[in-house]
Protein backbone atom coordinates (compact mmCIF):
# COMPACT_ATOMS: atom_id res chain seq x y z
CA UNK A 1 0.00 0.00 0.00
CA UNK A 2 1.60 3.33 -1.52
CA UNK A 3 1.37 6.44 1.54
CA UNK A 4 -0.64 7.10 4.51
CA UNK A 5 -1.84 10.33 5.32
CA UNK A 6 -4.71 12.63 7.43
CA UNK A 7 -6.63 13.89 4.43
CA UNK A 8 -7.00 13.34 0.52
CA UNK A 9 -8.53 16.16 -1.39
CA UNK A 10 -9.43 15.03 -4.87
CA UNK A 11 -10.18 18.20 -7.48
CA UNK A 12 -7.87 21.34 -7.58
CA UNK A 13 -10.72 23.77 -8.14
CA UNK A 14 -11.25 26.67 -5.49
CA UNK A 15 -13.03 24.45 -3.37
CA UNK A 16 -9.93 21.91 -3.05
CA UNK A 17 -7.57 24.68 -3.41
CA UNK A 18 -8.71 26.47 -0.52
CA UNK A 19 -9.53 23.36 1.75
CA UNK A 20 -6.32 21.78 1.38
CA UNK A 21 -4.49 25.14 2.15
CA UNK A 22 -6.20 25.96 5.26
CA UNK A 23 -5.36 21.50 6.27
CA UNK A 24 -1.77 22.25 5.64
CA UNK A 25 -1.62 25.86 7.32
CA UNK A 26 -2.88 24.23 10.51
CA UNK A 27 -0.48 21.23 10.57
CA UNK A 28 -2.23 18.94 9.02
CA UNK A 29 -0.84 16.30 6.41
CA UNK A 30 -2.50 16.89 2.92
CA UNK A 31 -2.40 15.27 -0.38
CA UNK A 32 -4.62 16.93 -3.21
CA UNK A 33 -5.13 14.87 -6.25
CA UNK A 34 -6.19 16.27 -9.44
CA UNK A 35 -6.73 14.30 -12.91
CA UNK A 36 -6.00 17.52 -15.07
CA UNK A 37 -2.12 18.77 -15.99
CA UNK A 38 -1.07 21.13 -13.76
CA UNK A 39 -2.48 23.95 -15.51
CA UNK A 40 -4.72 27.27 -13.86
CA UNK A 41 -6.94 27.82 -16.91
CA UNK A 42 -8.91 31.17 -18.33
CA UNK A 43 -11.73 28.79 -19.35
CA UNK A 44 -13.63 29.35 -16.03
CA UNK A 45 -17.26 30.54 -15.95
CA UNK A 46 -17.05 32.01 -12.56
CA UNK A 47 -16.66 35.97 -12.80
CA UNK A 48 -18.08 37.28 -9.08
CA UNK A 49 -16.76 36.90 -5.43
CA UNK A 50 -19.48 37.49 -3.23
CA UNK A 51 -18.57 39.79 0.39
CA UNK A 52 -18.93 36.37 2.66
CA UNK A 53 -16.30 34.66 0.11
CA UNK A 54 -14.10 38.09 0.33
CA UNK A 55 -14.36 37.54 4.02
CA UNK A 56 -13.16 33.99 4.31
CA UNK A 57 -10.11 35.08 2.39
CA UNK A 58 -9.82 38.30 4.32
CA UNK A 59 -9.19 36.07 7.51
CA UNK A 60 -6.78 33.99 5.72
CA UNK A 61 -4.81 37.42 3.88
CA UNK A 62 -5.90 37.01 0.49
CA UNK A 63 -8.62 39.05 0.07
CA UNK A 64 -6.37 42.43 -0.48
CA UNK A 65 -4.65 40.53 -3.23
CA UNK A 66 -7.88 39.65 -5.23
CA UNK A 67 -9.30 43.17 -4.35
CA UNK A 68 -6.11 44.57 -6.00
CA UNK A 69 -6.59 42.66 -9.77
CA UNK A 70 -10.59 42.83 -9.80
CA UNK A 71 -13.10 45.38 -10.33
CA UNK A 72 -15.83 46.17 -7.34
CA UNK A 73 -19.34 46.47 -8.05
CA UNK A 74 -21.83 48.33 -5.91
CA UNK A 75 -25.11 48.33 -7.43
CA UNK A 76 -26.44 44.70 -8.96
CA UNK A 77 -29.42 45.13 -11.50
CA UNK A 78 -32.73 42.79 -11.63
CA UNK A 79 -35.15 42.35 -14.31
CA UNK A 80 -34.10 45.97 -15.84
CA UNK A 81 -35.79 47.53 -13.18
CA UNK A 82 -34.76 46.83 -10.11
CA UNK A 83 -31.20 48.15 -8.76
CA UNK A 84 -29.37 46.21 -5.45
CA UNK A 85 -27.19 48.70 -3.56
CA UNK A 86 -24.33 46.52 -2.32
CA UNK A 87 -22.74 49.64 -0.57
CA UNK A 88 -25.36 49.00 2.29
CA UNK A 89 -24.05 45.54 2.77
CA UNK A 90 -22.54 45.25 6.96
CA UNK A 91 -19.31 43.98 5.35
CA UNK A 92 -15.96 45.47 4.96
CA UNK A 93 -16.59 44.43 1.08
CA UNK A 94 -19.83 46.11 0.70
CA UNK A 95 -19.54 45.32 -3.02
CA UNK A 96 -19.21 42.40 -5.43
CA UNK A 97 -16.05 42.02 -6.57
CA UNK A 98 -15.87 41.10 -10.49
CA UNK A 99 -12.37 39.06 -10.75
CA UNK A 100 -12.15 35.49 -12.78
CA UNK A 101 -11.97 32.31 -11.59
CA UNK A 102 -8.30 31.44 -12.42
CA UNK A 103 -7.10 34.49 -10.38
CA UNK A 104 -8.84 33.13 -7.45
CA UNK A 105 -7.00 29.81 -8.09
CA UNK A 106 -3.66 31.44 -8.59
CA UNK A 107 -3.64 32.78 -4.97
CA UNK A 108 -5.41 30.10 -3.57
CA UNK A 109 -2.73 27.62 -5.30
CA UNK A 110 0.30 29.68 -3.57
CA UNK A 111 -1.30 29.36 -0.48
CA UNK A 112 -1.56 26.03 -0.85
CA UNK A 113 1.99 25.14 -2.36
CA UNK A 114 3.71 27.44 0.61
CA UNK A 115 1.77 25.50 3.57
CA UNK A 116 3.04 22.52 2.24
CA UNK A 117 0.27 20.41 0.56
CA UNK A 118 1.59 17.53 -1.57
CA UNK A 119 -0.10 17.88 -5.40
CA UNK A 120 -0.76 14.93 -7.47
CA UNK A 121 -1.21 16.16 -10.91
CA UNK A 122 -2.57 13.87 -13.65
CA UNK A 123 -3.39 11.41 -11.28
CA UNK A 124 -7.27 10.24 -11.48
CA UNK A 125 -9.04 8.25 -8.86
CA UNK A 126 -10.45 4.90 -9.97
CA UNK A 127 -11.99 3.51 -6.69
CA UNK A 128 -12.28 4.09 -3.24
CA UNK A 129 -13.18 1.51 0.23
CA UNK A 130 -13.63 2.88 3.92
CA UNK A 131 -14.07 0.60 6.91
CA UNK A 132 -15.85 2.31 9.75
CA UNK A 133 -18.04 4.94 9.89
CA UNK A 134 -15.35 7.73 11.34
CA UNK A 135 -14.51 6.67 14.64
CA UNK A 136 -11.50 7.33 16.92
CA UNK A 137 -10.20 3.54 15.93
CA UNK A 138 -6.67 4.34 14.22
CA UNK A 139 -7.46 1.24 11.79
CA UNK A 140 -10.44 3.21 10.20
CA UNK A 141 -9.64 5.01 7.30
CA UNK A 142 -10.21 5.39 4.03
CA UNK A 143 -8.35 3.60 0.49
CA UNK A 144 -7.95 5.34 -2.58
CA UNK A 145 -7.31 3.71 -6.16
CA UNK A 146 -5.19 5.77 -8.08
CA UNK A 147 -4.20 5.76 -11.53
CA UNK A 148 -1.05 8.32 -11.85
CA UNK A 149 -0.01 9.94 -15.35
CA UNK A 150 2.32 7.12 -16.93
CA UNK A 151 -0.91 4.78 -16.28
CA UNK A 152 0.60 3.17 -13.26
CA UNK A 153 -1.58 2.32 -10.25
CA UNK A 154 -1.15 3.00 -7.02
CA UNK A 155 -3.69 3.07 -3.15
CA UNK A 156 -3.09 5.53 -1.55
CA UNK A 157 -4.70 5.47 2.46
CA UNK A 158 -6.07 8.35 4.41
CA UNK A 159 -8.13 9.17 7.44
CA UNK A 160 -10.94 11.17 5.59
CA UNK A 161 -11.25 12.06 1.93
CA UNK A 162 -12.97 15.37 1.16
CA UNK A 163 -14.35 15.04 -3.01
CA UNK A 164 -13.93 18.72 -4.54
CA UNK A 165 -13.95 16.82 -7.99
CA UNK A 166 -16.95 18.93 -9.50
CA UNK A 167 -20.11 17.74 -10.89
CA UNK A 168 -19.26 14.55 -12.05
CA UNK A 169 -17.53 13.12 -8.66
CA UNK A 170 -15.83 9.99 -8.61
CA UNK A 171 -15.74 10.09 -5.13
CA UNK A 172 -19.59 11.26 -5.00
CA UNK A 173 -20.28 8.08 -7.25
CA UNK A 174 -18.22 5.38 -5.13
CA UNK A 175 -19.49 6.25 -2.35
CA UNK A 176 -22.98 5.24 -3.78
CA UNK A 177 -24.69 8.78 -3.56
CA UNK A 178 -27.34 9.51 -6.22
CA UNK A 179 -27.34 13.41 -7.23
CA UNK A 180 -30.88 13.91 -7.62
CA UNK A 181 -32.22 17.06 -10.31
CA UNK A 182 -32.31 18.61 -13.49
CA UNK A 183 -31.28 20.54 -16.50
CA UNK A 184 -32.97 23.55 -16.41
CA UNK A 185 -30.74 25.41 -19.26
CA UNK A 186 -29.80 23.27 -22.32
CA UNK A 187 -27.41 24.73 -24.99
CA UNK A 188 -26.16 27.80 -22.90
CA UNK A 189 -22.86 29.39 -24.95
CA UNK A 190 -20.14 30.45 -23.63
CA UNK A 191 -17.10 32.63 -25.39
CA UNK A 192 -13.98 34.83 -25.01
CA UNK A 193 -14.34 37.65 -26.86
CA UNK A 194 -13.07 41.79 -28.04
CA UNK A 195 -15.09 44.00 -27.93
CA UNK A 196 -15.03 47.03 -30.49
CA UNK A 197 -17.40 48.72 -28.22
CA UNK A 198 -16.78 47.94 -24.24
CA UNK A 199 -20.28 48.35 -22.65
CA UNK A 200 -20.87 51.56 -20.40
CA UNK A 201 -21.48 49.39 -17.15
CA UNK A 202 -18.82 46.39 -15.46
CA UNK A 203 -21.28 44.12 -16.18
CA UNK A 204 -23.74 44.23 -18.69
CA UNK A 205 -26.75 41.33 -18.47
CA UNK A 206 -30.46 41.73 -19.70
CA UNK A 207 -33.38 39.07 -20.75
CA UNK A 208 -35.67 40.30 -23.93
CA UNK A 209 -38.11 37.58 -24.95
CA UNK A 210 -36.61 34.53 -25.58
CA UNK A 211 -33.12 35.20 -25.31
CA UNK A 212 -30.60 36.26 -22.32
CA UNK A 213 -26.98 37.19 -22.81
CA UNK A 214 -24.39 38.61 -20.02
CA UNK A 215 -21.20 40.52 -20.19
CA UNK A 216 -17.69 40.43 -17.37
CA UNK A 217 -14.37 41.70 -18.28
CA UNK A 218 -11.71 39.44 -18.03
CA UNK A 219 -9.04 42.09 -17.22
CA UNK A 220 -6.81 41.29 -20.24
CA UNK A 221 -8.62 43.03 -22.79
CA UNK A 222 -11.54 39.81 -23.58
CA UNK A 223 -14.75 39.65 -22.26
CA UNK A 224 -16.55 36.62 -21.41
CA UNK A 225 -20.31 36.32 -22.99
CA UNK A 226 -22.49 34.05 -22.15
CA UNK A 227 -25.90 33.80 -24.14
CA UNK A 228 -28.58 31.18 -24.29
CA UNK A 229 -31.97 31.30 -26.29
CA UNK A 230 -34.96 29.41 -25.56
CA UNK A 231 -35.60 28.60 -29.01
CA UNK A 232 -32.09 27.39 -29.52
CA UNK A 233 -32.18 23.39 -27.52
CA UNK A 234 -28.92 21.54 -29.14
CA UNK A 235 -27.37 18.98 -27.68
CA UNK A 236 -23.88 20.15 -25.99
CA UNK A 237 -22.05 18.68 -28.98
CA UNK A 238 -23.91 20.64 -31.54
CA UNK A 239 -21.24 22.89 -33.41
CA UNK A 240 -20.90 26.94 -32.08
CA UNK A 241 -20.18 30.05 -34.56
CA UNK A 242 -19.38 33.05 -33.50
CA UNK A 243 -22.28 34.52 -35.49
CA UNK A 244 -24.74 32.37 -33.00
CA UNK A 245 -23.15 34.21 -29.89
CA UNK A 246 -23.81 37.77 -31.55
CA UNK A 247 -27.49 37.18 -32.90
CA UNK A 248 -28.42 36.10 -29.00
CA UNK A 249 -26.67 39.11 -27.57
CA UNK A 250 -28.09 41.70 -29.87
CA UNK A 251 -31.36 40.09 -29.36
CA UNK A 252 -31.15 40.28 -25.57
CA UNK A 253 -28.97 43.77 -25.18
CA UNK A 254 -29.86 45.58 -28.31
CA UNK A 255 -26.13 44.85 -29.81
CA UNK A 256 -23.83 42.89 -30.03
CA UNK A 257 -20.50 45.26 -29.25
CA UNK A 258 -18.82 44.38 -32.18
CA UNK A 259 -17.20 40.81 -31.40
CA UNK A 260 -14.26 39.72 -32.72
CA UNK A 261 -12.05 37.49 -32.43
CA UNK A 262 -13.04 35.03 -30.31
CA UNK A 263 -9.81 32.55 -28.60
CA UNK A 264 -12.46 30.17 -27.28
CA UNK A 265 -16.31 28.86 -27.50
CA UNK A 266 -18.30 26.50 -25.68
CA UNK A 267 -21.93 25.11 -25.29
CA UNK A 268 -23.02 23.65 -21.95
CA UNK A 269 -26.35 23.10 -20.26
CA UNK A 270 -27.19 24.23 -16.96
CA UNK A 271 -28.32 21.92 -14.01
CA UNK A 272 -29.94 21.72 -10.64
CA UNK A 273 -28.73 19.25 -8.36
CA UNK A 274 -27.68 18.15 -4.43
CA UNK A 275 -26.47 15.56 -3.33
CA UNK A 276 -29.30 14.15 -0.42
CA UNK A 277 -25.86 14.04 2.13
CA UNK A 278 -22.53 15.35 1.99
CA UNK A 279 -20.90 13.45 3.70
CA UNK A 280 -20.77 8.77 3.89
CA UNK A 281 -18.42 7.38 7.01
CA UNK A 282 -14.83 9.00 6.40
CA UNK A 283 -15.62 11.10 3.25
CA UNK A 284 -16.99 14.30 2.55
CA UNK A 285 -18.29 16.15 -0.81
CA UNK A 286 -17.74 19.78 -1.44
CA UNK A 287 -18.49 22.54 -3.82
CA UNK A 288 -19.92 21.21 -7.53
CA UNK A 289 -19.85 17.49 -6.19
CA UNK A 290 -21.89 18.17 -3.43
CA UNK A 291 -24.48 20.80 -5.16
CA UNK A 292 -24.64 22.46 -8.91
CA UNK A 293 -27.30 25.34 -9.66
CA UNK A 294 -27.72 28.09 -12.20
CA UNK A 295 -25.24 30.57 -12.51
CA UNK A 296 -27.62 33.12 -11.48
CA UNK A 297 -26.27 35.43 -9.22
CA UNK A 298 -22.49 34.05 -9.55
CA UNK A 299 -22.92 31.84 -6.41
CA UNK A 300 -21.21 29.01 -7.46
CA UNK A 301 -17.88 29.06 -6.64
CA UNK A 302 -18.72 31.12 -3.98
CA UNK A 303 -21.02 28.62 -1.83
CA UNK A 304 -18.29 25.75 -2.53
CA UNK A 305 -15.49 28.33 -0.71
CA UNK A 306 -17.78 28.69 2.16
CA UNK A 307 -18.17 24.74 2.05
CA UNK A 308 -14.41 24.35 2.30
CA UNK A 309 -14.03 27.08 4.96
CA UNK A 310 -16.50 25.50 7.20
CA UNK A 311 -15.36 22.05 6.99
CA UNK A 312 -11.63 22.70 6.81
CA UNK A 313 -11.26 23.91 10.40
CA UNK A 314 -13.36 20.95 11.88
CA UNK A 315 -11.40 18.26 10.38
CA UNK A 316 -7.87 20.08 11.74
CA UNK A 317 -9.50 20.06 14.76
CA UNK A 318 -10.41 16.45 15.18
CA UNK A 319 -7.27 15.17 13.63
CA UNK A 320 -4.98 17.53 16.14
CA UNK A 321 -7.47 16.12 19.09
CA UNK A 322 -9.18 18.69 19.96
CA UNK A 323 -12.41 18.10 19.44
CA UNK A 324 -14.47 14.78 19.06
CA UNK A 325 -15.42 13.04 15.58
CA UNK A 326 -19.06 14.44 16.18
CA UNK A 327 -18.22 17.71 15.48
CA UNK A 328 -17.93 16.30 11.46
CA UNK A 329 -21.45 15.88 11.92
CA UNK A 330 -22.17 19.66 12.09
CA UNK A 331 -20.93 20.02 8.06
CA UNK A 332 -24.12 18.12 7.01
CA UNK A 333 -26.32 20.18 9.30
CA UNK A 334 -24.97 23.44 8.57
CA UNK A 335 -24.30 23.44 5.13
CA UNK A 336 -26.49 21.17 3.46
CA UNK A 337 -29.57 23.92 4.28
CA UNK A 338 -27.84 26.83 1.93
CA UNK A 339 -26.80 24.49 -0.71
CA UNK A 340 -30.52 23.65 -0.40
CA UNK A 341 -31.30 27.60 -0.42
CA UNK A 342 -29.05 28.67 -2.96
CA UNK A 343 -30.72 25.99 -5.61
CA UNK A 344 -33.60 27.80 -5.00
CA UNK A 345 -32.38 31.19 -5.35
CA UNK A 346 -30.54 31.18 -8.06
CA UNK A 347 -32.86 29.02 -9.90
CA UNK A 348 -35.78 31.57 -8.79
CA UNK A 349 -33.74 33.82 -10.52
CA UNK A 350 -33.40 32.36 -13.68
CA UNK A 351 -37.13 31.92 -13.99
CA UNK A 352 -37.89 35.10 -13.18
CA UNK A 353 -35.30 36.63 -15.46
CA UNK A 354 -36.62 34.51 -18.53
CA UNK A 355 -40.15 35.19 -17.01
CA UNK A 356 -43.06 35.20 -20.42
CA UNK A 357 -46.23 33.95 -19.61
CA UNK A 358 -48.24 36.75 -17.97
CA UNK A 359 -48.67 35.23 -14.62
CA UNK A 360 -45.26 34.86 -14.20
CA UNK A 361 -44.32 38.85 -15.86
CA UNK A 362 -46.71 39.57 -13.25
CA UNK A 363 -45.09 37.43 -10.48
CA UNK A 364 -41.80 39.47 -11.24
CA UNK A 365 -43.46 42.79 -11.15
CA UNK A 366 -44.70 41.84 -7.83
CA UNK A 367 -41.37 40.78 -6.18
CA UNK A 368 -39.75 43.41 -8.25
CA UNK A 369 -42.21 45.78 -6.13
CA UNK A 370 -41.49 44.57 -2.86
CA UNK A 371 -37.77 44.35 -2.92
CA UNK A 372 -37.04 47.88 -4.19
CA UNK A 373 -39.62 49.32 -1.65
CA UNK A 374 -39.60 47.07 1.51
CA UNK A 375 -36.50 47.62 2.77
CA UNK A 376 -36.31 44.73 5.00
CA UNK A 377 -37.00 42.06 1.77
CA UNK A 378 -34.23 43.54 -0.03
CA UNK A 379 -31.86 43.53 2.64
CA UNK A 380 -32.88 39.58 2.89
CA UNK A 381 -32.46 39.33 -0.85
CA UNK A 382 -28.82 40.94 -0.69
CA UNK A 383 -27.97 39.04 2.56
CA UNK A 384 -28.54 35.32 0.45
CA UNK A 385 -26.96 36.12 -2.46
CA UNK A 386 -23.76 37.63 -0.86
CA UNK A 387 -23.66 34.96 1.36
CA UNK A 388 -23.69 37.26 4.62
CA UNK A 389 -27.46 36.31 5.71
CA UNK A 390 -27.12 32.79 6.46
CA UNK A 391 -27.01 31.43 9.87
CA UNK A 392 -25.94 28.03 11.35
CA UNK A 393 -28.44 26.08 13.04
CA UNK A 394 -27.79 26.81 17.44
CA UNK A 395 -28.72 24.48 20.53
CA UNK A 396 -31.82 24.66 22.32
CA UNK A 397 -31.38 27.67 24.85
CA UNK A 398 -28.41 28.91 23.28
CA UNK A 399 -27.29 32.92 23.15
CA UNK A 400 -29.32 34.40 20.48
CA UNK A 401 -26.62 35.43 18.35
CA UNK A 402 -24.87 31.58 18.54
CA UNK A 403 -24.98 30.19 14.31
CA UNK A 404 -24.60 33.96 13.30
CA UNK A 405 -21.87 35.10 10.97
CA UNK A 406 -19.84 38.09 12.62
CA UNK A 407 -18.81 41.29 10.91
CA UNK A 408 -15.27 42.32 10.48
CA UNK A 409 -15.91 44.14 13.99
CA UNK A 410 -13.57 46.91 15.59
CA UNK A 411 -11.32 45.66 17.91
CA UNK A 412 -9.33 47.08 21.49
CA UNK A 413 -5.98 48.75 19.79
CA UNK A 414 -6.49 49.10 16.27
CA UNK A 415 -7.56 45.90 15.45
CA UNK A 416 -10.23 44.14 13.70
CA UNK A 417 -11.78 40.61 13.88
CA UNK A 418 -10.70 38.89 10.85
CA UNK A 419 -7.25 39.79 11.17
CA UNK A 420 -7.54 38.14 14.17
CA UNK A 421 -8.96 35.21 13.02
CA UNK A 422 -5.99 34.12 10.60
CA UNK A 423 -4.01 31.31 11.36
CA UNK A 424 -7.26 29.25 11.81
CA UNK A 425 -8.19 30.45 15.36
CA UNK A 426 -10.64 31.13 17.32
CA UNK A 427 -11.20 34.63 18.94
CA UNK A 428 -12.67 35.30 22.05
CA UNK A 429 -14.01 38.74 22.43
CA UNK A 430 -14.45 40.25 25.34
CA UNK A 431 -15.76 43.52 27.08
CA UNK A 432 -13.27 46.18 28.31
CA UNK A 433 -11.99 46.13 30.84
CA UNK A 434 -10.65 42.65 30.55
CA UNK A 435 -12.29 40.13 33.21
CA UNK A 436 -10.98 38.39 35.34
CA UNK A 437 -9.41 34.93 35.09
CA UNK A 438 -9.74 35.57 30.75
CA UNK A 439 -8.12 32.88 29.28
CA UNK A 440 -4.74 33.29 27.79
CA UNK A 441 -4.31 33.21 23.93
CA UNK A 442 -2.68 30.02 22.70
CA UNK A 443 -1.75 29.26 18.83
CA UNK A 444 -5.52 27.68 18.66
CA UNK A 445 -7.25 31.01 21.11
CA UNK A 446 -6.89 34.76 20.16
CA UNK A 447 -8.03 37.09 23.12
CA UNK A 448 -9.08 40.44 21.92
CA UNK A 449 -11.75 43.16 23.36
CA UNK A 450 -14.12 45.12 21.80
CA UNK A 451 -13.02 48.77 20.99
CA UNK A 452 -16.61 49.44 21.49
CA UNK A 453 -18.22 49.29 25.46
CA UNK A 454 -20.13 46.32 24.45
CA UNK A 455 -20.39 43.96 27.27
CA UNK A 456 -21.24 40.32 25.42
CA UNK A 457 -18.10 38.12 25.49
CA UNK A 458 -18.36 36.04 22.34
CA UNK A 459 -16.12 33.44 20.89
CA UNK A 460 -16.20 33.33 17.30
CA UNK A 461 -14.91 30.10 15.73
CA UNK A 462 -12.10 30.05 12.89
CA UNK A 463 -15.00 30.81 9.91
CA UNK A 464 -16.28 34.04 11.27
CA UNK A 465 -19.57 32.26 12.61
CA UNK A 466 -20.61 32.58 16.52
CA UNK A 467 -19.49 29.20 19.03
CA UNK A 468 -20.73 30.84 22.08
CA UNK A 469 -21.82 34.01 23.56
CA UNK A 470 -23.24 35.54 26.54
CA UNK A 471 -24.45 38.81 27.92
CA UNK A 472 -22.19 39.65 31.44
CA UNK A 473 -20.74 36.14 31.39
CA UNK A 474 -18.90 35.39 34.58
CA UNK A 475 -14.91 34.21 34.01
CA UNK A 476 -16.12 30.03 34.96
CA UNK A 477 -18.37 30.10 32.43
CA UNK A 478 -16.16 31.78 29.95
CA UNK A 479 -13.33 29.19 30.40
CA UNK A 480 -16.08 26.98 29.92
CA UNK A 481 -16.77 27.32 26.84
CA UNK A 482 -13.61 28.21 25.74
CA UNK A 483 -12.81 24.62 27.04
CA UNK A 484 -15.58 22.65 25.25
CA UNK A 485 -15.26 24.58 21.82
CA UNK A 486 -11.51 25.02 21.36
CA UNK A 487 -9.85 22.14 23.40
Amino acid sequence: MNGTRPVIVVGSGPTGLLLAGDLAAAGVSVTLVEKRPHRISNLSRAFAVHARTLEQLDARGLADELEAVGQPLERLGLFGRLTVDLGALPSRFNHLLVVPQYEVEKVLERRAVKAGVEFRYETEVTGLAQRAGGGADPDDGVSVEVRGPDGETATLRAAYVVGADGMRSTVREAIGLPFPGRSVIRSVVLADVTLAEPPETLLTVNAVGDAFAFLAPFGDGYHRVIGWHRGRNVPDSEPLDLDEIKEITRLALGRDFGMRDARWMSRFHSDERQAPAYRVGRVFLAGDAAHVHTPAGGQGMNTGLQDAANLSWKLAAVLHGHAGPELLDTYQAERHPVGRSVLRSSGGLVRLAMAKRPWTLALRAGITTVLDHVGPARRRAAGQVTGIGYRYPAPRGAHRLTGTRVPDVALAGSGRLYEALRGGRFVLITPEPPQESTPEATDRLAVERWASGRRTAVLVRPDGHVAWAADGADPAETEAAVAAHVG
